[in-house]
């Protein structure tokens, strides 16, 4: 294509404005990112591949991602037929024009040097039925013009649609659109030395673990929390039991409790339940949107905060109950510890599930796996069985008054020192 104008049709890498299909993998920040690598990769391509004119159709502003070379323009129109339509008129100069998307980063120079050979029209179609290119000798709306856009038909109802305008259509070859974490991951498997497919392998060893506790929680993947050695920690994958009703064990421990109660790290609300069912006062907190989410959808009471920001009624808590493994949060029991005793009332009381293994003390970070391939930077956590806790509760200045175990479940109460 030596002779002729490529447009690249795009939006501005904005997070939450981009790539949103790949959210339910990836935060809004990683789904931008990876959405700039692909539009780089594609400029790339296109800057590489001989034409007498290049533009970018910009949904936006330009940025430090774009190359020397391109004309920039702003699309306009309501709706994407529309912008195609305007974007072929805006950047018309007498020569055909072939006008792709950023969403499919392996195109290359070879795809997009193709000839024109007598054809008045050019269509290449996507697997999902979209497509990623068109080209016309000449601005024409009425090719686009009602043609339905975002379905799995849009390629098929474009092809008509020019061939009953009598247009000689060339049909390039079908590539894949990177739309959902699926795209993604294939893409980057076949076509690895891109810079969409070298971030995407990143990405998928450095999830932010609350990204993947999310997952788990809103029931979108499975997700198995390991040690840095590899081996699971049981505790802390029982999302399906987190969700259920409280158990008779879970029952059993409550009944120690002397209200208000405050849970940390409450995850979906099953004791904040359980507690409000026995009349008794008490407020979940956690770190999770999610989990803070499904507790008040139970009609509990929960707040989002990590445990070491100011809370409500501190020093005036009856009982502060570290369930399901949480005396593990931020890796410091000691700490973690301290900050339950400045919560109660002076007579209050620390109820802590500790690991069923007395003498467990693992202080090492721990490392979340999911079930769609992501795996989580090291996150701060701590194992401990009961000498341990029993250890850092006395530099928290907390005494032991019970410890008992059910099932295969252990616990440990503590109360202030006077």
């Amino acid at each position: 294509m030596t002779r002729g104008t490529l447009i690249v049709i795009a939006k501005e890498p904005v997070p939450g404005r981009v790539k949103t299909r790949l959210h339910s993998e990836f935060t809004a920040a990683e789904a931008a990112a990876l959405a700039r690598a692909s539009l780089v990769d594609t400029l790339s391509a296109v800057r590489s591949t001989p034409a007498s004119h290049r533009v970018l159709a910009l949904d936006g502003d330009p940025g430090p991602w774009l190359p020397d070379g391109f004309d920039v323009i702003a699309q306009r129109g309501d709706g994407l037929a529309e912008r195609l339509a305007s974007a072929f008129e805006d950047a018309f100069d007498g020569t055909p024009m072939l006008l792709v998307g950023m969403d499919t980063p392996q195109l290359t120079p070879e795809l997009l040097g193709f000839r024109w050979s007598g054809h008045d029209a050019v269509l290449g179609l996507t697997d999902d039925g979209g497509y990623w290119c068109l080209g016309l000798r000449v601005p024409d709306r009425r090719a686009l013009a009602g043609v339905p856009m975002s379905t799995d038909h849009t390629g098929r109802d474009q092809l008509r649609r020019l061939r009953a305008l009598g247009l000689r259509v060339l049909v390039l070859p079908t590539l894949r659109d990177m739309d959902t974490p699926t795209d993604a991951a294939l893409i980057a498997a076949a076509y690895p030395s891109l810079r969409v497919s070298r971030l995407y392998q990143r990405l998928r060893h450095a999830a932010h673990p609350g990204l993947l506790f999310e997952q788990a929680l809103g029931g979108t993947a499975r997700v198995v929390a390991t040690g840095i050695d590899g081996r699971t920690v049981p505790a802390l994958c029982e999302v399906e039991r987190w969700k259920a009703p409280a158990d008779e064990v879970d029952r059993l421990a409550l009944s120690r409790c002397e209200g208000p109660v405050l849970d940390i790290g409450c995850g979906p609300g099953r004791i904040v339940t359980a507690l409000a069912e026995r009349g008794i006062p008490a407020l979940g907190v956690d770190v999770s949107p999610r989990a803070v989410s499904l507790t008040t959808a139970r009609g509990a009471a929960a707040l989002r905060r990590p445990v070491q920001d100011r809370l409500p009624g501190e020093g005036r808590w009856g009982s502060v109950l570290l369930m399901d493994g949480n005396i593990g949060i931020g890796g410091d029991p000691s700490d973690l510890l301290r900050r339950c005793a400045e919560l109660v009332r002076p007579d209050g009381l620390v109820l802590v599930e500790v690991d069923p293994d007395d003498d467990l003390d693992d202080e090492a970070p721990i490392v979340l796996r999911s079930s769609t391939g992501r795996r989580s930077t090291p996150l701060p956590w701590a194992r401990v069985g009961t000498r341990a806790v029993l250890r850092h509760a006395r530099l928290a200045n907390l005494h032991p008054t019970e410890d008992w175990r059910a099932g295969r479940r252990a616990f440990l109460a503590l109360r202030r020192t006077a």
